[in-house]
């Protein structure tokens, strides 16, 4: 059986209306801090599809008007389930931008625990949009998508995580870690159990845990700005460390 949600967020960020909008309504500018690859067209029933793990989730762009508002709706399961998106943008004075999102649609049975995980996985990409805005705004990233599945219990997941960056499972925001190819980087979200967030010169690092039916998975998400494919090294590091 099939139930609606709606869910609501807003964020301001330090960038003009046309920075935020190449942020959300292009697909190199959404694959700078979101997951996967997104494409996008340009005009409405254009496509707005993700493409993360070798799966792809089609939708379509059903409005367009270049930096105010964007919307899209996925295509509907046979029992129902779909999602859509809308980005409002608002200019403010004094060069700031705030951004409302709506994501709604249909979920399914156990969609307490789907509306649940949605609202505790979206703020590290607000968070990793105000990054990109603020550090990287448009540059194009190499992006690298690697996942883990049986990676362990939290508190194992995050004892190995922390070791490797050089800090503690009481790892705050602004802390300073290494990561494992030896670049410097500070934390710039930090909400475990459940994400952490770093940043370096050259790109963002987004660890998820994610204790849900994909069986205590580890996902690492890194956009690198230098342009460096980095997928391999990260799937033998992935492997070394969680079996």
């Amino acid at each position: 059986m099939t139930h609606p949600f709606e869910l609501n967020q807003e964020i301001e960020l330090s960038a003009t209306p046309e920075q935020v909008w190449d942020a959300i309504a292009t697909g190199p500018g959404v694959d700078s801090w979101f997951m996967g690859r997104t494409e996008l067209g340009t005009a409405e029933g254009g496509p707005a599809n993700l493409t993360m793990l070798g799966q792809t989730e089609q939708a379509t762009i059903t409005a367009y008007e270049p930096g105010a508002r964007l919307a899209t709706r996925s295509e509907q399961a046979p029992d129902g389930q779909f999602m859509a998106f809308e980005y409002l943008i608002e200019g403010r004075a004094g060069g700031t931008t705030v951004l409302r999102i709506v994501q709604s649609g249909m979920l399914g049975d156990d969609w307490e625990t789907e509306f649940e995980a949605m609202q505790a996985g979206w703020p590290i990409y607000r968070e990793t949009l105000k990054q990109y805005l603020a550090h990287f705004t448009g540059r194009t990233p190499s992006v690298t998508t690697a996942f883990r599945p049986g990676a362990g219990g939290p508190d194992a997941v995050w004892k190995t995580v922390t070791r490797e960056l050089g800090v503690t499972p009481d790892v705050a925001e602004g802390d300073d870690v290494r990561l494992p190819d030896g670049s410097a980087g500070v934390v710039y979200y930090a909400n475990l159990p459940v994400n952490l967030g770093v940043r370096t010169d050259e790109g963002l690092y987004r660890f998820i845990h994610s204790g849900t039916d994909r069986g205590d998975a580890l996902v690492l998400g890194h956009q690198n700005f230098a342009g460096r494919d980095e997928q391999p090294a990260w799937d033998t590091w992935m492997a070394e460390h969680f079996g």
